[in-house]
């Protein structure tokens, strides 16, 4: 059985805003978009840069380096230098708490 891993509550991530976690020795980025709440590396995979520093553009999320940018949704690449997509991970959310299950 996958455990989740509690968060934050809902209230805490403002709309069109993302906030980094640190589960479980992972760097996860929760970004909220359009009323739905999605759960990615907070890494880039093109090169070592903090994606929460980034911007988040809609469903796109722009790495602050070197403009990478990605789907918050999947993880997939949307944009160079980027090549390899972002692990995503599942959320669950009850009660207004959000909770991450690390794979």
């Amino acid at each position: 059985m996958r455990e989740y891993h509690y968060l934050a509550r809902v209230d805490d991530i403002p709309a069109r805003q993302s906030r980094r976690f640190e589960v479980g020795g992972k760097e996860i980025l929760v970004c909220h978009v359009k009323g739905e709440f999605f759960a990615l590396d907070n890494i880039c995979t093109h090169a070592y840069a903090q994606l929460n520093e980034g911007r988040l553009r809609g469903y796109r999320l722009i790495c602050p380096l070197h403009g990478a940018s990605f789907d918050v949704r999947d993880g997939s690449v949307k944009g160079k230098p980027a090549l390899v997509p972002l692990k995503s991970y599942s959320l669950k959310i009850e009660d207004g708490e959000i909770s991450v299950r690390l794979e």
